[in-house]
């Protein structure tokens, strides 16, 4: 065991109360290194400075590591060692200690809701889980997967996916093109009731929760009470939706006989680290998979802390806990973890276990192997980036391969509300928290130079934003010579800049008389290419809100009676002219600083233009 630890600390620990609470360690520096809770703080902290300790499977190497660098340690007394249990958990996410396993913090992963306090809620995708009157769904490990899942919710269900504010049984505007493509009920025209649409809504939910068999027996119940009605045009829909979900269900594979809900999770030593598999199983059919890394360093021997703070965090925001969880290693602390669950799930029981043969255990082993495949698939596409990164520093007579490459472009409408687009990717990958936009400002309309250099004077006037090893601008000649002068203006005249133009995806080098024409299959080419497209699409969607808001602006300021003011909050609320056409006089008047009489001008204006 490590044995340069403070004797200081050694003593505190060995003053510590006998009672429950959550201890702290902490370095040197005052940083919270590690957060863990006990039944007795006294006995659990005193454990880590006993010189004659032999390790454990507690004990890991990470937390042998974690000793040394003890310096201080703080203590919190709670009444029950479930208390602990949960505060353990808020002070881990408050501090992000760096030897506490953990997950991404919660904002991290999408979630899809219905706002159930609106007469015609609306499925939306959130990574902000807030209080009561909101259904979740998830979280889901993938942007991608969110994607899919609303994808094929607006071609089953026709859910309304318009943000104005409706009324049961009021007419609000004209319909969307949705209602024309039968993707949605139009709400907005008051004629479909708060009750039907909600039979609607709860057909969404029974989907996402994975009950489809339910879901069709229902449906066709629903159809069937419709057709007996005479309403035979919503008999008609229910039947299409019917025979599309059935589509879907006969995708689905069953995985065991007892058709039963339930949870697979395995904890997967990899080359480096861990990964958590999941597959959620529903009424006995396997819905998915979902991988799920932590941030923190993990070995193998640590799979029961990492099983333990991965349901922790998994159903601390899950909107659905299944009755049984089937996993590869039993969790920590697994008592407290499944009175914590059963409470969560309304004090329904809940099981943890490790199968030992069957239809489960193959589950758990199918599961392990799907892991095992992304990893590979993943570090594939690393060593590919990387392979790519290394030929763009050999072409390009880099010192290194490029961690950080900027690519740079500038979009506009026939000369109007140009816009530049600033993209980041590091070790060859996008960083889109990091991507920047500029409206420019002083360069004349079409002078697509100058506006690249007010671009990039701006950009290099930060400081404060990291330096990129490459730059890389949209275009040719004229494009990298606008780019170096504005390089040497901001005193970066070293650093690598390169471009390329679209049409022949030619490579224009500085100093170079004659572009580089590299093969097409080339990883650098390749490299480069999604990074200039990266940048091209992103100052393109800019471009293409300025000009929206600009044709409102426009708009408005032939309308007596709206002054900046008020323009300014009509342009925050609905965007654009196209979105104001479609709204109703309510609609304009809830708008702030808005009165009725001004709704009702601008609504005319409206009519008539």
């Amino acid at each position: 065991m490590v044995e340069n630890f403070s004797e200081q600390v050694a003593d505190r620990a060995a003053a510590l109360p006998q009672e429950p609470g959550v201890y702290l360690f902490k370095d040197q520096n005052g940083e919270v290194i590690y957060v863990g809770k006990a039944l007795s703080l006294r006995q659990r902290v005193r454990s880590y400075f006993q010189k004659s300790m032999t390790p454990s499977p507690r004990f890991s190497r990470r937390l042998q590591v974690l000793v040394a660098k003890i310096a201080a340690l703080d203590f919190i007394v709670t009444d029950t060692e479930e208390e602990a249990f949960i505060l353990e958990a808020n002070l881990i996410k408050t501090h992000v200690p760096r030897y506490n396993i953990q997950f991404k913090d919660d904002k991290h992963y999408p979630y899809l809701r219905l706002n159930l306090q609106e007469p015609f809620p609306r499925l939306e995708v959130t990574r902000k889980v807030e209080g009561k009157g909101f259904k979740y769904f998830g979280p889901f490990s993938r942007a991608g997967a969110v994607k899919e899942t609303v994808r094929s919710i607006k071609k089953l269900f026709p859910l309304r996916s318009c943000r104005r504010p409706l009324q049961a049984g009021a007419a609000q505007g004209r319909p969307c093109l949705n209602f024309q493509i039968k993707r949605c009920l139009a709400p907005c025209q008051g004629n479909v009731s708060a009750q039907e649409y909600a039979l609607l809504v709860e057909q969404v939910v029974l989907f996402l929760e994975g009950r489809q068999e339910h879901l069709l027996k229902k449906m066709e119940k629903e159809m069937q009470a419709a057709a007996d009605d005479l309403q035979f045009e919503k008999a008609a829909r229910l039947r299409d939706q019917l025979l599309s979900l059935q589509k879907v269900t006969e995708q689905q594979k069953a995985v065991t006989t007892d058709r039963q809900d339930r949870d697979i999770i395995a904890v997967v030593e990899l080359p480096r680290g861990v990964s958590v598999g999941l597959f959620k199983v529903r009424d006995g059919k396997l819905l998915g998979v979902d991988n799920f890394t932590p941030v923190t360093a993990a070995t193998a021997e640590d799979a029961g802390e990492v099983m333990k703070e991965f349901l922790r965090h998994y159903y601390g925001r899950a909107a659905f806990i299944p009755g049984e969880l089937l996993v590869s290693h039993l969790p920590a602390e697994k008592e407290l973890l499944l009175s914590w669950l059963q409470k969560k799930r309304n004090n329904k029981k809940v099981k943890i276990r490790v199968p030992q043969r069957g239809e489960k255990k193959a589950l758990l082993e199918l599961l392990k192997k799907n892991v095992l495949l992304q990893a590979e698939e993943k570090q594939g596409q690393c060593r590919q980036r990387e392979a790519a990164l290394q030929e763009l520093a050999r072409v390009l007579s880099l010192p290194a391969p490029p961690a950080r490459i900027e690519g740079y472009d500038i979009s506009h409408l026939a000369g109007q509300e140009t816009a530049g687009a600033m993209v980041v990717f590091l070790q060859g990958q996008a960083v889109k928290d990091e991507y920047r936009r500029f409206k420019i400002r002083t360069a004349a309309p079409g002078d697509d130079y100058a506006a690249l250099t007010e671009m990039l004077q701006r950009r290099f006037s930060r400081g404060d934003w990291p330096r990129p090893a490459l730059v890389l601008v949209d275009g040719g000649r004229g494009q990298l010579s606008a780019a170096r002068s504005a390089l040497q203006a901001a005193g970066q005249g070293t650093l690598p800049v390169v471009a390329l133009a679209e049409k022949e995806e030619q490579l224009y080098l500085p100093g170079k008389k004659e572009p580089l024409n590299l093969p097409a299959v080339h990883p650098a080419l390749q490299l480069l290419q999604r990074v200039r497209d990266e940048a091209h699409r992103f100052a393109l969607s800019f471009s293409r809100g300025l000009q929206l808001k600009s044709s409102l602006a426009s708009f408005l300021e032939t309308v007596p009676g709206i002054g900046p003011v008020r323009r300014k909050a009509l342009l925050q609320h609905f965007g654009g002219l196209e979105a104001l056409r479609q709204a109703s006089r309510e609609e304009i008047a809830a708008v702030p600083g808005i009165s009725s009489t001004v709704a009702a001008q601008l609504y005319i204006k409206l009519q008539q233009n």
